[in-house]
């Protein structure tokens, strides 16, 4: 590993979390998505979700709190809590889309098309993350 290579990942590093910070709520959640979905641990929509929480590999499911249809969030609901997955709410669906990475990235990183998800299902964290420690203290207090 040469040194600069040393450089770009201490940079990065402090990017996500400058170091005796600890990392609010909702930058923990977008840091566990992207790992989870690094993985292949990530289901997008109301099907997808519904059959990751019915066969019992959902870990925790996150629900937009503008999601207008109350047969929607309803069954979401329902199905956390017949099968004991954790459910958190999210401000915003298209904040929740982009963070599963239901957009475009243009040249400059920013995202573009941005498409609303109202339901996202973690299946598989990745890796153990101080995201995911965070989260999962939000989860145990609340």
């Amino acid at each position: 590993m040469s040194g600069e290579e040393v450089v770009a990942v201490a940079a990065a590093v402090e990017t996500a979390a400058p170091i005796g910070e600890t990392l609010d709520l909702m930058t923990a959640l977008q840091l566990v998505i992207k790992k989870s979905m690094a993985h292949g641990g990530l289901a997008r929509g109301l099907h997808e979700g519904a059959k990751a929480i019915e066969k019992h590999t959902a870990q925790l499911c996150l629900l937009a709190e503008d999601c207008d249809q109350p047969d929607y969030v309803k069954l979401v609901k329902g199905l956390c809590g017949e099968h004991n997955v954790d459910l958190l709410t999210i401000p915003s669906a298209k904040t929740l889309g982009e963070w599963a990475g239901l957009c475009k990235i243009d040249s400059e990183g920013n995202a573009r098309k941005v498409v609303g998800c109202s339901c996202v299902v973690i299946k598989d964290f990745g890796e153990d993350t101080e995201g995911r420690h965070v989260v999962q203290q939000h989860i145990k207090s609340h």
